[in-house]
């Protein structure tokens, strides 16, 4: 399910004091990025913010749950984006303060990365030819 024309208007009403934000659809509902880096997602018209082990507490201590989904072959995928508190949507400069939490969070996740491979393995490399056994 695409994220509603409405709740989109609230969430780019809200996001806008952070600058550069795109809500891009993806997977049913949404990705949420502050320049390249995704910070956020949507499932079912419902705000899932970046966590890491330095602001998981905080989402907790609000009785917030990880997003999980079910994978193809039946397991139980829990990724690290908790739902936002609802008390947030009625106030927008702590909201603004966690949605600046969760961009951190995410590119301290993005520097502890290793460095994408590219697809490519370099030039190919014949084998030295044989030389004649004597």
């Amino acid at each position: 399910m695409a994220v509603g024309r409405q709740f989109r208007s609230q969430l780019d009403e809200l996001l806008a004091p952070i600058g550069r934000i795109s809500i891009r659809e993806m997977f049913g509902g949404a990705g949420i990025f502050h320049e390249d880096v995704m910070f956020a997602l949507v499932a079912d018209e419902t705000l899932y913010l970046k966590v890491d082990d330095a602001t998981r507490p905080d989402f907790e201590a609000e009785g917030s749950h990880a997003f999980a989904y079910e994978t193809s072959s039946g397991r139980r995928q829990v990724m690290s984006y908790y739902e936002v508190p609802d008390r947030l949507f009625d106030e927008p400069d702590e909201f603004l303060a966690w949605a600046r939490m969760a961009i951190a969070s995410a590119l301290r996740a993005r520097r502890s990365r290793p460095p994408a491979r590219s697809g490519a393995k370099g030039p190919l490399k014949r084998p030295a030819p044989r030389g004649r056994r004597a």
